[in-house]
């Protein structure tokens, strides 16, 4: 049940029926209490007795209800033998060079400042406070007159500033993308770089996130403290943060491997697609032949306008995108993304037929599952709420392509992991973001450590196309992506 609260107090509730809040032992407790020679008395933690034998009884309990839905193997072959390889991870830690971030850092304030001044200038408003929803609202809406059916939203004086609204006027007027652009910096600044330094340790000079392994609904990894999975990386200020990620040593090198269009790869697989499956075994360029197919032209012909657009629409598709919301993607009609949608459809049958029988199967058995079997289950799937059955309907058909693409790297961790402690290898895999995994290495290693992890991550499992990894190292992080 991965979108359910794992705290031992509702489990008790759901699978033994034992409030851990009230004062009086279930009798299932008092008899799991039993099968402890001594339990110390602590004062200052209590009930921490009951919980550990209600936690042993709950053992028992899930792992019944594991061999019911069938995910024992997926524990046993994936879950319990990655919780090694992160917890190894979390104490190696990575090293992050304060000196590059803090150089960083102020070059961003020079920047928000810079912007900050513009935005003023056009507003014709030297004292505006660009942080302020409500002033932004005024000025946007009142004074520039932007949009002048918007009304401030219900129950307040204040006009919608968030990022849906405000790019939807980006062709109004300049002060829209300055804005925009002041708040990336901001959040960059604010959310990236400025905490980090607080969660580097003062034993190892390095940081140690945490990694989170149910956390998410389609079995991907998460981290915290800090997060070091969503820095942005699309955009060049966000790349830049990566150069601050270090190798441990004065002489090292850091190893960034790569899966290559997993999750694209992986719905080919699974729909069966005979268009997508011939341009990945013969390496083709994947947006370039679906660009060719949509637009019913020579793959030669395509353009790179084309190319933008069937990219988007391909992984749009995966995500169960509507009309509406590749119009806004692409900054284009509705009628035209539909026209896009509907041709791409024609030309990729087999894609549509899967994701018309991944939805139908949801409604019949409640949830969808990824090749090796995780689950993830939609209450919501048959509900009679336009909106929130859509918002089922998207989960079915991209859970098992981001769910199945989050399996295959974690059992290439695991191998991974293996190999490198048979070779005697004294780098280390210090992160996973998503689809790729991160090594601190030791120059004389690298060649092998690259061949290594190639061929573990490519090889992890046997697909109707190949898995292929990127693999490239450098002085810091950003150097070897």
């Amino acid at each position: 049940n991965p979108e359910k609260s794992h705290k031992v107090e509702i489990l008790a509730k759901t699978y033994l029926e034992i409030n851990l809040e009230e004062n009086e032992n279930a009798a299932e407790v008092v008899e799991a209490l039993s099968l402890f020679d001594e339990i110390p008395e602590d004062d200052t933690k209590p009930g921490k007795a009951k919980e550990a034998a209600v936690t042993f009884l709950l053992g028992e309990a899930v792992w019944k209800d594991m061999e019911t839905n069938g995910v024992q193997t997926l524990y046993l072959d994936m879950e319990e033998p990655l919780l090694k390889v992160l917890s190894d991870m979390e104490m190696e830690g990575v090293k992050i060079d304060l000196v590059q971030l803090r150089k960083y850092s102020a070059e961003l304030n020079t920047e928000m400042n810079q912007i900050q001044d513009r935005i003023r200038e056009m507003a014709q408003e030297s004292s505006l406070n660009i942080m302020s929803p409500k002033q932004i609202g005024i000025l946007l809406f009142e004074k520039l007159r932007l949009d002048p059916k918007k009304k401030p939203k219900s129950g307040s004086n204040a006009y919608p500033t968030d990022e849906e609204t405000l790019s939807a006027l980006a062709d109004k007027h300049p002060i829209i993308n300055e804005i925009l652009e002041f708040r990336g910096v901001k959040k960059l600044l604010s959310t990236y770089i400025e905490p980090f330094p607080s969660y580097i340790s003062p034993i190892t000079g390095k940081v140690h996130t945490t990694f989170n392994q149910a956390l998410t609904a389609t079995g991907r990894l998460s981290s915290s403290k800090p997060n070091l999975q969503n820095i942005p990386i699309r955009t060049e200020r966000g790349k830049e943060i990566r150069k601050a990620f270090v190798p441990s040593r004065p002489d090292g090198l850091i190893v960034s491997a790569d899966y290559s269009q997993i999750e694209l790869r992986i719905m080919a697989h699974l729909s069966c697609d005979q268009h997508l499956i011939a341009a990945f075994r013969n390496g083709q360029d994947v947006h370039a032949m679906t660009a060719a197919k949509i637009f019913g032209i020579d793959i030669e012909d395509v353009t790179a306008d084309q190319r933008r657009i069937a990219k988007t629409a391909n992984f749009g598709i995966m995500y169960g995108i509507s009309s509406f919301g590749l119009a806004q993607r692409l900054h284009i009609g509705r009628a035209e993304a539909k026209k896009i949608i509907d041709d791409y459809f024609a030309n990729f049958p087999a894609i549509s037929s899967y994701i018309d029988d991944t939805v139908t199967a949801a409604r019949e058995t409640g949830y969808v599952e990824t090749i090796f079997g995780r689950r993830r289950y939609l209450p919501d799937i048959n509900s009679k709420n336009g909106t929130v059955r859509a918002l089922a309907e998207r989960n079915a058909i991209n859970a098992p392509i981001q769910g199945t693409s989050a399996d295959i790297i974690k059992l290439a961790m695991i191998n991974v992991d293996k190999r490198i402690a048979a070779e005697g290898l004294q780098s280390r895999m210090i992160l996973q973001i998503h689809d790729e995994l991160v090594f601190d290495a030791i120059p004389e290693e690298v060649e092998k450590l690259e061949k290594i992890v190639t061929e573990e991550m490519e090889n992890v499992m046997k697909l109707s196309i190949p898995l292929t990894v990127e693999c490239n190292h450098g002085n810091n992080w950003l150097e070897a992506h």
